[in-house]
């Protein structure tokens, strides 16, 4: 297993980073794409399952970057932030799913940009270097 905390390059706020950006791109690309293309008799309003599971993807990949994250940061306010982040942006997603409840997906989108910003912050200024961090 890959130890995400002591590699420079492939740490987890880097990691994370570019999951939440790449997401980002993916929920924001998707209804242009879809809609750019010639759809078939039975008109594809919707994006196919393959890419919609990307989206999981996307979750598995930003909860361990998140946990990993956590994990080596100094501040405690960047660790709650980072999981109260991850929720929200779950919730959202799930909601996105399911269309339990009329949200647009600007919410997302935000959630996406601060989780990224939040591993930004934390590396460049909050991660423990060589996990030194006692939590």
């Amino acid at each position: 297993m890959i130890n995400l905390s002591n590699s420079k390059y492939l740490s987890s706020d880097n990691i994370g980073m570019a999951s939440s950006t790449l997401c980002l791109v993916h929920c924001i690309l998707t209804p242009f794409i879809f809609i750019a293309q010639a759809c078939a008799a039975s008109c594809c309003a919707e994006a196919p399952a393959w890419w919609r599971a990307i989206d999981l993807i996307f979750l598995i990949i930003s909860f361990t970057a998140v946990y990993f994250s956590a994990k080596s940061s100094s501040k405690a306010w960047i660790k709650v932030s980072l999981y109260i982040t991850f929720i929200v942006f779950f919730i959202l997603m799930a909601n996105e799913h399911t269309h339990t409840l009329p949200i647009t997906r600007y919410p997302m989108y935000i959630a996406a940009g601060i989780l990224a910003g939040l591993h930004f912050y934390n590396r460049r200024f909050s991660a423990c270097p060589n996990n030194c961090c006692p939590n």
